[in-house]
């Protein structure tokens, strides 16, 4: 065995994400089930209760002693967090049962813009833990460490994940004007509607709406 990074999607409905506006209406939460236990998953692996409970209690850890853990829109095939897809913060996670639940706070960056615009009109995103393991024959995980969780894309069937949502965006023209518009965002309110117009249309060609 040796130590590999190691990624779980979570779809909307997996996850059972909720999502809640703050009172100001300023700020946008998902929260919901992060790392499944106890149950072969996708990728044939299975994550025991004990793996996802150290796991979970060193990165709320992390978080007491003051770390930003933060998350991105998609995510890279390494560990790395790339600051210019970070799309939230995780503010905390705990365990329900066999899974490692949390919630994180959507941040006004270009992906987070984004992916609040999306959540906003109707798009269910899922989730997809980032983190590292050894897997024996069996598929059993052990010395789990979880790195983030990503905000991701929602598959329509369990094997049908549509590609990185960031990765289209990157494609064509509107998706650069998309990532324009949102660095600016925070500072124009015209850009702001026109941001939120423009994803809207930019969905249609997705085809990622609610079911």
């Amino acid at each position: 065995m040796r130590n590999t990074p190691l990624t779980e999607h979570l779809t909307f409905d997996q996850a059972k994400v909720i999502t809640e506006t703050s009172s100001d209406g300023k700020s946008l939460y998902m929260e919901g089930i992060f790392v499944q236990g106890e149950k072969r998953n996708q990728n044939q692996r299975v994550y025991p209760v004990s793996e996802i409970a150290r796991a979970v209690k060193n990165i709320q850890q992390r978080i007491d002693e003051g770390v930003s853990v933060l998350g991105e829109a998609d995510h890279p095939e390494d560990l790395q967090v790339n600051l210019d897809r970070v799309s939230h913060m995780i503010e905390k996670m705990w365990m329900s049962g066999q899974d490692g639940l949390g919630r994180l706070k959507l941040l006004p960056t270009p992906m987070g813009n984004i992916c609040k615009t999306l959540i906003d009109n109707g798009v269910k995103l899922g989730v997809s833990s980032r983190g590292s393991g050894n897997v024996n024959d069996g598929g059993k995980v052990s010395d789990f460490e979880i790195q983030t969780v990503d905000i991701v894309a929602n598959p329509s069937a369990p094997d049908a994940y549509p590609d990185p949502l960031y990765e289209q965006i990157m494609n064509g023209h509107r998706g650069n004007i998309l990532l324009d518009v949102a660095k600016a965002v925070n500072h124009d309110d015209l850009a702001e509607q026109y941001l939120q117009k423009e994803v809207l249309k930019f969905i249609e060609t997705l085809d990622i709406r609610r079911k």
